[in-house]
């Protein structure tokens, strides 16, 4: 068995490198000869590296020599331009099916990390299931379904399809801004938008993806994966705040008002040349109630739970954090 994996260097894909290493599995990476190393260096010796990008299907068709399984993990979180999120989560994912179905009978599976996003928000008290109808609210979602059609519908190899919810932990450069805010005593409170939310540890996912890839059970399915409590941001930020030891101001956010801080944001990120999480396009994710999944098919098909508890895994990632010099 030898596993190409997709996106190792970012926040998700490290983790999945971690466990991969951890089990022994014999794994090659698609990285950019430029890419920062910073997260899988202490793989180096174990792994392979493959240079090329899933934009260029020549690098993806050599990058599968020898390889059995795929683990697509690629994408954007965050664009300048909403076409951005189209050419990496759709294109990025039709080149690796095709990549992947040139190679007819040597891939057995194709693993593929999608995200909550692709079905969207549910009514506050509700909880998203794998097969109910999507309805994507923002180009990021739209985009992560348009890839996960694109595997459903074209992929000849065996495939698994992962929707984790928001994703916290060490390495995460998006839920670093909340960290942040609470260090200089700044909670923010949000009036009218997100009231109810599921996370997944990225340890945590990372484990239930390597499980789904190896388990003989799960292909053909789609499966959520996240942590079974589910938490406001306001109490997410409380706890942060008790974690690290600071007394907190809250600032009350009301809905109307995130448009503008996320269209300052966004002018902000094209002055610096830096794609930011806050944009117009996340306004509308923002506003939406509540984004909460149910994980109970991975659970009960194949065994997967997500341990990590919220309190535990604030810890784990301030301490990283910390260490690393983010905070």
């Amino acid at each position: 068995m030898k596993v190409l994996l997709t996106g190792a260097t970012g926040f998700v894909g490290s983790h999945i490198l971690d466990r991969l290493c951890a089990r022994g599995v014999a794994t090659v990476l698609l990285v950019r000869e430029s890419s920062n190393k910073r997260f899988i260096q202490s793989h180096l010796n174990q792994i392979e590296l493959r240079f090329g990008s899933i934009a260029d299907v020549e690098s993806l068709g050599r990058a599968l020599e020898g390889v059995t399984h795929v683990i697509h993990c690629a994408g954007l979180t965050r664009a300048f331009r909403n076409a951005e999120f189209y050419e990496a989560n759709y294109i990025g994912a039709r080149n690796v099916v095709e990549a992947v179905n040139r190679r007819a009978g040597q891939i057995q599976r194709l693993m593929h990390i999608s995200s909550l996003a692709a079905i969207g928000p549910v009514p506050p008290g509700q909880r998203a299931r794998e097969d109910d109808a999507p309805h994507p609210v923002s180009h990021y979602g739209k985009s992560k379904l348009s890839g996960e059609n694109e595997v459903r519908q074209n992929c000849k190899a065996e495939f698994v399809v992962v929707r984790p919810p928001a994703v916290y932990g060490p390495r995460d450069d998006g839920f670093i801004q909340m960290f942040r805010a609470v260090k200089a005593h700044v909670r923010p409170v949000f009036l009218g938008g997100i009231k109810e939310m599921s996370l997944v540890f990225a340890p945590d996912l990372a484990e239930a993806v390597v499980t789904c890839l190896l388990h003989p059970a799960t292909g053909g399915k789609t499966y959520f994966v996240a942590g079974s409590e589910i938490i406001s941001p306001q109490d997410f930020a409380k706890e942060i705040a008790s974690q690290m030891g600071v007394w907190t101001i809250p600032v009350p956010l009301p809905t109307p008002l995130l448009w503008p801080i996320c269209a300052v944001q966004e002018a902000f990120s094209h002055l610096t040349g830096r794609a930011t999480i806050l944009n117009r396009q996340k306004y509308a994710e923002l506003r939406a109630r509540a984004w909460v999944c149910d994980a109970a098919r991975a659970r009960e098909e194949i065994g997967v739970v997500c341990p990590t508890p919220i309190k535990e895994g604030i810890g784990q990632t301030i301490s990283w954090y910390r260490e690393n010099g983010w905070l």
